[in-house]
């Protein structure tokens, strides 16, 4: 297995990582970031407000992406199970 070889494996799994789990995140942040804006201009400071809208966004946007985010993880699993001919040499 060659240095190359590994560099493109770690990319690939990174950049799998960063397109499967990266929605998720963003979903999080845009409602976390509104949260904070309407708290802000509201004033009103409970704890509760930022955590359930986040998850409740959260999950929804899992709901509704699970079938990409299997398609990524899926097609890295394949590419992996491909390269092994390779990777043993």
């Amino acid at each position: 297995m060659s240095q190359t070889m590994v560099v493109d494996i770690i990319r690939d799994a990174l950049l799998t990582i960063l397109l499967t789990a990266g929605p998720i995140i963003g979903v999080a942040l845009v409602v976390g970031l509104l949260i904070s804006i309407f708290q802000a201009t509201t004033q009103i400071q409970e704890q509760t407000l930022t955590f359930v809208p986040k998850i409740v966004a959260v999950f929804v946007s899992i709901i509704l992406l699970g079938p990409y985010m299997l398609n990524q993880v899926t097609g890295f699993t394949i590419r992996m199970f491909d390269n092994i001919a390779n990777v043993i040499r």
